[in-house]
């Protein structure tokens, strides 16, 4: 690598990096506008139905420092952030730091296993479709993925609840761990979820991923590999593979995203004790430490995971770096 090369390269990130900074700022403040700007009081939800007076109200009001100016309390929420505090929760006093990452643990669980299936299943059938276009293979993966893409994700989700469970009781129909226990010492609960998950996520990347493979199986570089006696193993993983995943690379960055940062309606459908349920019970008490934390924390990691997805896509495609 040449200095020229070397400079573009360090341009090219820092530009992203600051590209990321900026967004994860963005998101903040339009969480915490979001948070302030809702009906309702945290300390008044806090003390709901013990028939707290309006002074108790205010002193807790007071206590927690909502009386102070929103910029005050953003930037005091910012400062803490930088320093490594995300602050206590409004409804109970607990560290937010450690709220979440109890509830993480689960969800990262049950994301990281619908995540190791999504990418070789989506990149398998992707390319076993789109090798095979026009035929019955190929007919039956995409009216399969064109009907997953199509439905909801509760939709999906409540019919393997009725199949599964309620229908042939196969599987449980919640998927809540004993008390203080792993996800993992009962992994039958986790089933359902990751099927939920991985149906939704599976059909756009393979629908990506064969469309593709269809384009590059019909290139002039792979007709005149096989015309010159190529195996076609090697074809595949020489041209048609970098170019059936080099484009689905950003779309795949966000649903890995998506399964790593919390998924609220799976989570919400079967009782899952993830991140989902600590930010649906955040909003409904008002909670802004808690609402912040779990949201820039997804903001967080969907963020750096398209960062390396633009990483990978310009190591893949160096001509995706350049600078414009």
């Amino acid at each position: 690598m040449n200095r020229r090369q070397g400079r573009g390269r360090a341009v090219w990130w820092l530009r992203r990096i600051a590209a990321a900074v900026s967004t994860l700022l963005v998101a903040s403040l339009l969480v915490f506008a979001a948070t302030t700007l809702a009906p309702g009081d945290a300390a008044a939800a806090r003390l709901a139905g013990r028939g707290a007076s309006p002074q108790q109200i205010a002193e807790l009001h007071h206590s927690l420092g909502l009386d102070r100016p929103a910029w005050e309390r953003y930037a005091s929420w910012l400062w803490g952030v930088v320093h490594g505090d995300l602050g206590r929760s409004y409804a109970g006093g607990e560290e937010v730091s450690r709220l979440i990452a109890e509830r993480a643990g689960n969800s990262l669980v049950l994301g990281a296993l619908a995540a190791a299936l999504l990418v070789p299943l989506a990149i398998g059938l992707g390319l076993w479709a789109g090798l095979r276009a026009g035929r019955t293979a190929d007919r039956l993966v995409s009216t399969t993925t064109l009907t997953l893409v199509s439905l909801p994700e509760f939709v999906i989700g409540t019919l393997l609840i009725q199949l599964l469970a309620v229908g042939t009781g196969w599987l449980p129909a919640v998927s809540v761990p004993p008390s203080g226990a792993s996800p993992l010492s009962q992994p039958q609960i986790l089933v359902l979820p990751v099927l939920t998950l991985l149906s939704v996520c599976l059909a756009q990347n393979v629908r990506l991923i064969r469309a593709g493979a269809v384009a590059a199986a019909g290139s002039d570089a792979v007709r005149t590999a096989r015309l010159g006696g190529i195996p076609e193993h090697r074809v595949v993983l020489r041209w048609v593979l970098p170019a059936a995943v080099v484009p689905a690379i950003p779309v795949l960055a966000r649903y890995l995203a998506y399964l790593l940062g919390g998924t609220l309606v799976a989570e919400t459908l079967f009782g899952y004790p993830g991140l989902a349920a600590a930010l649906v019970n955040a909003t409904a008490a008002r909670d802004a430490p808690v609402v912040l934390g779990v949201s820039m924390l997804v903001a967080t990691v969907t963020v750096t995971l398209n960062l390396l997805a633009d990483a990978l896509a310009a190591a893949l495609n160096p001509a995706a770096r350049r600078p414009s």
